[in-house]
């Protein structure tokens, strides 16, 4: 309507003016639809050498929906710290497979291979660290636990973290279970532990062509399955989190479980759906974006970081990714978090 009203106007001005604002309407169009549309997919296609690019979201999804996934302040963390330098659990450098997977490593803890949807929200930064974290106390308690923990949580009650919704900080999340804790909680409308994600799926409401998801207010008792004691129900992580270096990424996830790994993500990613990937020529940079790291391997000499991603199982390879290992591919080598659960 608004658009309406504003074109009733222009016929009252001249045909100069009405051009400037026509060619003001197409370039905010294509600026909406321009990475997604099949014409730059293809020429991504035309460009990559190691990886393919398809159709993941609606080519009319708006900018500002993409752009509010993009939730990492983590980037570039390892010039901050703390960094862990040394463990006497980690295993000789020479000993570390080619391939690792923590889904066949521990085969008995469900949640690390469980795809999630962070919604119209910028949780992504919740997501991964709350993901490593449930995963890393099921790996401790082999097996004795096997839940995911609350994103919600996490992305509504930790003010020192971030703007929830509009990004976090993983180092801070990480601190923040070690200092308050972390209850149980699942999928939207799952009624899963404690406090389940609040933020509904994209894909099930087409919430994506609406505004972002503003903060839900911090809740401190149990919601969803409300016979579980909120008091009672905190996992910790022990001691102080941690920066991993690269030389030291490898052996943190095979002594403790998966971890979590920020990194620049541009226009070309969003399309993302096999291979191993690094950033095609002339894409542009959108963002930072927090992921979970659970594996490594090699795929047709080249070598990768396995990812899972927090946009639902539709996206990319069923929501997992690879990236290039070994080149700090998009800052990925700088920037992961980890900590040490209690049990």
């Amino acid at each position: 309507m608004k658009i309406n009203r504003i074109l009733v106007e222009m016929n009252t001005i001249s045909f100069s003016s009405c051009t400037v604002f026509v060619f003001f309407l197409s370039v905010y169009a294509s600026e909406q639809t321009y990475f997604l549309n099949k014409d730059y997919i293809s020429t991504i296609n035309s460009v990559a050498k190691t990886w393919k690019a398809g159709i993941n979201f609606h080519p009319e999804t708006p900018l500002k929906f993409i752009l509010g996934l993009l939730g990492s302040k983590g980037v570039g963390v390892s010039y901050t710290g703390p960094f862990k330098l040394h463990d006497p659990l980690y295993k000789p450098t020479e000993s570390i497979p080619k391939e690792f997977d923590a889904r066949k490593r521990w085969k008995n803890c469900t949640t690390i291979g469980t795809i999630r949807d962070q919604g119209n929200c910028g949780s992504c930064w919740a997501f991964s660290t709350s993901g490593a974290f449930a995963d890393r106390l099921c790996i401790a308690s082999n097996g004795k636990f096997n839940q995911l923990l609350s994103a919600e949580q996490v992305t509504s009650c930790c003010r020192r973290c971030g703007l929830g919704c509009q990004g976090g900080y993983p180092i801070r999340a990480w601190r923040y279970y070690s200092q308050k804790g972390l209850v149980t909680g699942g999928h939207f409308n799952s009624f899963e532990g404690c406090q389940p994600y609040m933020f509904p799926p994209c894909s099930a409401n087409n919430s994506c062509s609406g505004q972002p998801e503003r903060n839900h207010k911090c809740v401190k008792k149990c919601y969803g399955n409300t016979s579980i004691s909120y008091r009672n129900d905190f996992r910790y992580v022990e001691g102080w989190p941690y920066v991993l270096a690269y030389e030291n990424m490898q052996n943190d996830i095979m002594t403790y479980g998966p971890i979590e790994s920020s990194f620049d993500v541009y226009s070309d990613f969003i399309s993302y759906k096999s291979g191993v990937y690094s950033k095609s020529p002339n894409a542009t940079y959108l963002g930072g974006h927090s992921v979970k790291c659970i594996g490594w391997g090699v795929e047709r000499n080249v070598s990768y970081w396995l990812m899972m991603n927090s946009w639902n199982s539709t996206w990319g390879d069923r929501g997992y990714f690879k990236i290039r290992k070994g080149t700090n591919e998009c800052q990925i080598e700088d920037s992961s978090t980890a900590g040490v659960p209690e049990y």
